[in-house]
């Protein structure tokens, strides 16, 4: 029996060998290995977004269970699932990317404030920061979205519950009237697909969120997260043809690659006070330099990967003033 299994297996070692050259295939598969991990990595942030699209709606559906439970009519049942999903994107920030946040008493307390990020190509640590908040000061960050993520399956529930909308310059106005925080990207997904390990500002002429600052008579609050570009990169290559496919269609289309277990770190600056001297124009400005001087001062630049790997074993980099 034995003799006729070394046989067997004789046999099909040689047909392989005969059709395909088994050397050349370990080399390929050892190189092309990082390629596809590179990719396949963004899918398991989608899977934990889908895993908690699953446990709101679980809530959602429930919920009248939960509140006869409970025995209480008062009973908000998204306070717990939200604090669900906050604690679990707070615990994969510490373990995958070792998560900080600096500067936390910048935001205020009590009352509304406008929070102005840069945009990574995965805004995955505005997830992190939205859930840092909740769990440390019991507030939700109302986040103003691209249209196109309200065309996603699944997504309506995540905007729901976390509060996530389009917005307008009059609905985000309401919103900080209403005593709440509010963050925007002025740069959205153009900066999110174009930019790069260089960590420019692509605003363009953008000055909503300014006028929203001075309706609503609020600070505005910069924030950069350090390294957010080597955890996830737009691929660098055809650069034109994907600026003109986005224009077409509005829609990002520049493939995203990484999810390295790279250092984060979310600077929160001083805030900008209400003046009601100060244009859009002026506020957008001043804005941009606040975000500007944190990625100066934070950011090594250009960006690398590998820098960013090590840094979550030394101290913060920081810059000379």
């Amino acid at each position: 029996m034995e003799e006729n299994i070394e046989n067997l297996n004789s046999t099909v070692v040689r047909f392989i060998g005969k059709y395909i050259d088994l050397d050349y295939t370990i080399w390929l598969y050892r190189v092309l290995t990082p390629f596809f991990i590179a990719f396949l990595l963004p899918c398991i942030f989608v899977l934990l977004i889908y895993f908690s699209i699953l446990l709101l709606y679980i809530y959602r559906t429930y919920s009248q269970v939960i509140t006869q439970a409970y025995n209480s009519n008062e009973f908000n049942y998204w306070n717990i699932a939200r604090t669900l999903i906050a604690l679990i994107w707070d615990g994969h920030a510490w373990l995958w990317h070792g998560y900080d946040v600096v500067g936390l008493e910048n935001l205020p307390t009590n009352g509304p404030a406008l929070i102005i990020y840069y945009h990574g190509a995965i805004p995955i640590d505005m997830y992190y920061f939205v859930a840092r908040v909740y769990l440390k000061r019991d507030r939700l960050i109302y986040t103003v979205g691209d249209r196109f993520l309200f065309k996603l399956p699944g997504w309506a529930i995540i905007a729901e519950a976390f509060k996530v909308s389009p917005g307008t310059v009059q609905s985000c106005s309401k919103v900080l009237k209403d005593g709440n925080y509010l963050a925007i990207s002025p740069g959205g997904v153009y900066e999110a697909q174009f930019g790069d390990n260089y960590y420019e500002l692509l605003w363009g002429r953008r000055v909503g969120f300014a006028k929203v600052a001075i309706d609503a008579k609020v600070p505005i609050i910069p924030l950069f997260t350090e390294n957010i570009r080597e955890g996830f990169r737009a691929v660098n290559f055809a650069t034109s043809f994907f600026l003109r496919l986005y224009n077409f269609l509005k829609f990002p289309v520049r493939p995203i690659y990484g999810g390295f277990p790279v250092k984060f770190r979310t600077y929160v600056g001083e805030p900008i006070e209400y003046d009601p001297e100060t244009t859009p124009e002026e506020l957008q400005t001043k804005t941009r330099l606040a975000i500007e001087k944190l990625i100066n001062q934070y950011q090594r630049i250009p960006g690398s990967i590998t820098h960013a790997l090590l840094d979550r074993f030394r101290k913060p980099h920081v810059k000379d003033k």
